[in-house]
Formats: C-alpha cells, structure tokens, sequence
C-alpha cells in the first residue's frame, strides 16, 4: 500500500469518526442547545451587568428644614440622577436602620436652620450618610456630593462679601461678645459631609469576600447534588432506592440534609479566612448568620435536584449548573452595582436566591444587622426553595414512574 493510499484512507476513517459525532451533536438538544446558549448568555448577562456607573442609588430624605430652600436642592441633588429619593424619614435612627438591611444606599440630612444660615452668610452644611460596605456606591455618592458642592460654591460665589465685617473691626473685647461664631461671610458658603457607614476606608475586600460566602455555596451546593444524583442514576443504583418504601420526597430531603452541614463548614471556613487574611469584621451575630445561610443552602440543593432530574450525564449537570451560575454571580450585585443594571436584569436579579442572600451575609457582617430586618430577604429564598422543590418533585415522578 502506497504512501498515498494510506493517507486517502486515514483521512477517511477521521472523516467517519467527525461524521458520527456531528450526527449525535445533532441528535444531542440539550448539548446543541448549550453551543448556542452559553455564548449568547454570557454576551447578554455581561453586556448588562458590567456598569460602573452607578446611578439612580435608593435615597431616603430627613428634612428637618423643610424649607423652599431644601426642596429646591433635593431637586438639584435628585438631577444629578445619582440619587433616586424613595422616602422620607423623621430621624437618623430610622436611616440607619434601613441601610442596615439594604433598603436605601444613601440619606440626605437637611438641618433645621439651613435657610437661617443660608440668608444670614453663614454657609450651608448637608449630611449624606452612605453605605460604604459597597465601595462603589460610597465612592458615586461622594463624586456626586463634591460635585454638587463645587457647583452650588461657584453659584453663591457672586454673593459673598470681600469686605471685612464690622464685627471684625471692634476690638478683642467687644468681638467676643458677638460669640465664638459671628455672622460673616464664610470663605467656605457650602459643606456638604458624606459620612461612610460600616467601611469607611472603602476598602475592597471588606465588600467582596462576605459576598464569595454566597457565591461559593451557590457553586458548590448546588454541583455536589446534581453530580451526586446523576452519578446514582448512571450506576443503577438511584432505582434501587425508589424501589424501597422510601417516598419521592423523603428521599430527596433525606439527600440534601448531609450537604446542609457541609454548606455550614464552608460558611465557616470562608469567615475565618476573611478575618485571618484579609481582616474583615464581623459585626453581626454568627448565629444570625447561621439561620440566614439555612434557606439559601436549602434552596442551591434543590436546584442541584432540578439539575440532575434534567441532566442525562455529569457532563450535562455541569453545563446546566453553569447557566445557573453565571446569572446568578453577575445579577446579585456580588460584583457589580446592583443599582446600576438596567431595570429588566434587576428584575431577573431579584428572582434569585443569591442576590437576597448576598444582602443577608452583608448586613449580619458588615453592618451587624439582626436576622429579623431581613426577613423580606429570607422569605424571598423561601419562595425559591418551595418552587425548585416542585419543579425537582414533578420532574422525578415524570422521569420515574
């Protein structure tokens, strides 16, 4: 056999080979499906979600003025579209309580006597109070407040008086008793204070490594079921476990209870290493945490149910765990700013279960929350948990009987 009638028959035997794999490609949905929907999902979910412009952050408002004048800067401040004013409260308290659980990123405090100041020269000094455990967030809120506070200076610039006040001109004596403030002119006519809460360093790590708490679970939790259960299936032994006196149901609580206990050692090791090495406080209760990470460990279990009652093979469980994942890491605003997503992809944020838990570990340990000021959060996972137990419950009766 020549040279050439070698090569004719290696390139046909290849050519065989390539032919049958396209055929059962073809004949793959699920896996023909994952060729087209991987690179569209990643184009679509990225090309949303990397925004750092952060605009339109939930604001609350104490005006204690409640003056033409304050009206007439919040309606300044809301046009710079960096804030988006959703209430108004009575006091600090009531603010702090709800940056606490992740309701508003930001409050603007009006004191009582801004427009005595303003008409009497003395300069006027607005509050922002800020989450900063979102760097991102504190650091848009102060660009947007110095911002202002250069505009508003070089609007009131016109009016301040070069001349040195009469009170200026007595001497030491009689100054005094103007007070130890007198009415001039100030060379500074507007402050504007932004007080970061919770990080005040704006430090990075503070910020994203709580978040891998949930993003670790997510991944792990939700892979280890779905390989576990298909790795039964293709062994023939997942039907020998049907075929006992132990129900559907049981059987898949009975299936994820180990995993409940390994999600807590994760848990555990994630915040230990955050303190040893990236020195992350933990302002919070652990047990909060605790009862907190329960539902959101509950819920990645039974997607990994879902997952390997659809998945035909491990190979298949690890493709449809990726399409879970990947919205769920770029959606929650575990790495960019959740206020910053356009409107649809926050709607599809809130549906899943890590970007309520993200604010659940956040608030118990960087801002030293309570478990009972993010139950919202927690019943938002709940709801999760019930539907993907149904779907996995409907899926496995489907598929068995």
């Amino acid at each position: 056999m020549t040279f050439r009638e070698r090569t004719l028959g290696s390139l046909r035997r290849i050519g065989a080979v390539a032919l049958k794999e396209f055929r059962q490609l073809r004949r793959d949905r699920l896996t023909l499906g994952m060729i087209v929907g991987i690179p569209s999902l990643q184009l679509i979910v990225f090309g949303y979600a990397i925004n750092l412009d952060v605009r339109h952050i939930p604001t609350a408002v104490i005006d204690r003025s409640e003056s033409a004048l304050s009206r007439k800067l919040l309606g300044e401040l809301a046009a710079t579209q960096t804030f988006r004013i959703d209430r108004y409260l009575r006091d600090e308290r009531e603010a702090v309580r709800l940056l606490e659980a992740s309701v508003i990123g930001a409050a603007i405090v009006f004191p009582p006597d801004l427009e005595r100041r303003a008409l009497r020269g003395r300069g006027l000094e607005i509050s922002i109070l800020t989450d900063a455990s979102n760097p991102t967030v504190a650091s848009a809120v102060a660009l947007a407040g110095q911002g202002f506070e250069r505009s508003l200076a070089a609007r009131m610039a016109p009016f301040q008086s070069t001349e040195p006040s009469a009170a200026l001109r007595l001497p030491p004596a009689d100054r005094a008793r103007f007070g130890p403030e007198s009415e001039l002119v100030r060379a500074e006519p507007v402050r504007i204070e932004v007080l970061p809460f919770y990080n005040p360093e704006r430090r990075t790590a503070v910020f994203i490594v709580p978040g891998l708490v949930g993003v670790i679970l997510t991944m792990t939790m939700m892979l280890m079921t779905a390989l576990a259960l298909v790795r039964e299936r293709e062994r023939e032994t997942f039907e020998l476990l049907i075929a006992t006196p132990v129900r559907r149901s049981e059987l898949m609580v009975g299936k994820i209870l180990p995993y409940l206990l390994v999600g807590h050692v994760q848990v555990a090791i994630v915040l230990v290493l955050a303190v040893v090495l990236f020195d992350v406080p933990i302002r919070g209760s652990l047990l909060d945490l605790g009862v907190g990470a329960l539902p959101f460990l509950a819920a990645m279990l039974a997607m990994g149910l879902v997952v390997s009652a659809a998945a035909r093979s491990q190979f298949q469980a690890t493709q449809m765990s990726f399409f879970f994942f990947l919205p769920s890491m770029l959606l929650s605003g575990f790495m960019f700013p959740f206020d910053a997503m356009p409107r649809p992809a926050q709607w599809i944020g809130e549906l899943l279960p890590l970007t309520h838990f993200l604010r659940i570990v956040r608030g118990v340990v960087l801002k030293g929350a309570a478990i009972g000021s993010l139950l919202p959060e927690v019943a938002a996972i709940l709801a999760f948990l019930a539907v993907a137990l149904g779907v996995a419950t409907l899926s496995f009766r489907k598929q068995l009987t």
